[in-house]
């Protein structure tokens, strides 16, 4: 099926790519439940799911890149891309309004619930009666770990992330001046920024696992530590995967001060994980 183009959009040709898709997330989900139940080549075909997904990713994208820099996009396609990428970030909004809200949830009405504050006596003395309301919770008395301080990795974590999106808003702004030079060096110190974040997150994993005996299974302290942290590291090396593709692009002369869309995009979602981190630092970190 050939292309074909109004005054007003563009539609696409048939494309294999979403089947594709599909059965990578299939291959991957199949993997992993089979890993978690101990099947031995389990980890394999889960691998071999995600392989199959980064290849439609690259494929699909490449597709896209390519009929973009062929001008095949009105305007009319670069509103509907902005469109999808603000319900795109409006769902990861959410996604992570859940985990603060779980984070939420657990320290100021589950743990003096069931340490039997106010009314609920009965309650502490009927489901667990050495119970205290302290945080980090662990569950019964006499298990203790330590909590992560904010004043040492994560308070140098927030620095490099408002940095970078310094950087980044420093890059954009190059990018409308047309001095392509600037952009490469700005755009480039955004994501190594973002690389070293996840140097210094690693290395604060490290740390909380041998010496404060914080694990991903010390209650719902850990719990709830690494689900936030984690997932918002795995956010952080998406988009800096996204900065080094954009980059990448650049020095192939892609992008005009008029049509740039996929550098605001990018953009758009790492000042949305900026944001994400400053909650984390506040109530996960210093509260």
């Amino acid at each position: 099926m050939e292309h074909a183009t109004t005054p007003n959009y563009y539609v696409p040709h048939g494309t294999r790519w979403p089947i594709v898709g599909s059965i990578g997330l299939f291959t991957m989900l199949a993997g992993t439940s089979l890993w978690l139940n101990q099947f031995a080549p389990g980890p394999w075909i889960a691998l071999s799911g995600f392989v199959i997904l980064l290849t439609m990713i690259f494929g699909w994208f490449s597709v896209v890149v390519g009929e973009n820099e062929r001008h095949m996009y009105s305007l009319k396609v670069d509103s509907s891309f902005r469109l999808g990428m603000s319900w795109f970030i409006f769902s990861e909004v959410m996604f992570f309004a859940v985990f603060f809200g779980t984070l939420f949830y657990t320290r100021v009405l589950v743990t003096p619930w069931l340490a039997g504050e106010g009314d609920n006596f009965f309650t502490n003395a009927l489901l667990w009666p050495n119970f205290e309301n302290a945080w980090p919770s662990v569950g019964p008395k006499g298990h203790h770990v330590e909590r992560m301080e904010a004043w040492g990795i994560p308070a140098l974590n927030t620095a490099l992330l408002l940095l970078s999106g310094v950087t980044l808003t420093i890059a954009h702004h190059a990018l409308q001046a047309k001095h392509r030079t600037q952009l490469i060096i700005w755009l480039a110190a955004t994501f190594v920024l973002g690389f070293v974040f996840l140097g210094f997150q690693a290395f604060e994993y490290i740390h909380a696992y041998s010496e404060l005996h914080l694990r991903l299974d010390s209650g719902v302290y850990g719990g709830t530590f690494f689900m936030l942290t984690g997932f918002h590291g795995l956010h952080v090396t998406l988009g800096a995967l996204m900065l080094v593709v954009i980059w990448l692009r650049v020095l192939r002369g892609h992008f005009t001060p008029e049509r740039h869309f996929a550098f605001e995009a990018v953009a758009w979602y790492w000042h949305f994980v900026d944001v994400v981190w400053l909650g984390l630092f506040f109530f996960v970190y210093w509260l």
